[in-house]
């Protein structure tokens, strides 16, 4: 992870080009959310580090949600987050064990917590957080889908709700922090969550 050091002296010899100043943004940003976090970050404060005017944060970006998660995004730029290892276990083992690291990792967990709270507070901020959200989840859906047509879940199995399955501990820890994200555990998570999957109920027997 790349991060531009607190204590860089103001660029000078001209004026910067467009893809320069970029990002130093997005670098000032992903500091600023490791020093203080989402809630202290502001959109003046980005702009001071990054030693660009405030109205070139705000060309680029119109709000702070968006910003952050553009930040996010060009920290994972090289992640490759749908798996194919030819077996569904493979597949959301490789993919939980990606979204557990985020527990790991003080930058993207600090985005998503604070894009997570705002969302609440301010649904005119929450279309960054909740696209980012829905891709995640439509990543986990098409591997239940490609499992599926390989026979390894039932046809008619709700991908809605096996999804929420597979991702709920991950949510739910990020977020209640009762319990840490530990990427050792993905296998066994998504172990439990494919037994409950894969074992029907059996059908009672007529009275």
């Amino acid at each position: 992870m790349s991060i531009t050091p607190s204590g860089n002296p103001p660029r000078t010899g001209g004026r910067l080009r467009n893809e320069d100043a970029h990002h130093s943004v997005l670098e000032a940003t992903t500091a600023l959310l490791l020093e203080h976090g989402y809630g202290a970050l502001t959109i003046e404060g980005v702009a001071k580090r990054a030693h660009v005017a405030k109205s070139t944060v705000y060309r680029w970006w119109k709000s702070k949600p968006a910003l952050v998660m553009d930040a996010y995004a060009h920290e994972t730029a090289t992640q490759d987050p749908e798996p194919d290892t030819g077996t569904l276990a493979g597949d959301l083992t490789a993919a939980v064990t990606d979204l557990y690291r985020i527990g790991r990792d003080p930058v993207r967990a600090k985005a998503l917590t604070g894009l997570m709270a705002e969302a609440q507070l301010d649904p005119a901020s929450a279309e960054p957080f909740r696209t980012w959200a829905a891709t995640r989840r439509d990543i986990v859906k098409t591997l239940l889908a490609r499992a599926a047509t390989r026979e390894e879940l039932p046809a008619d199995t709700d991908l809605d709700h096996a999804a929420d399955l597979v991702l709920g501990p991950f949510w739910y820890r990020l977020l209640s922090a009762h319990a840490p994200l530990d990427p050792a555990d993905a296998e066994a998570h998504v172990a439990t969550a494919l037994n409950g999957l894969t074992t029907r109920p059996e059908t009672p027997a007529p009275r």
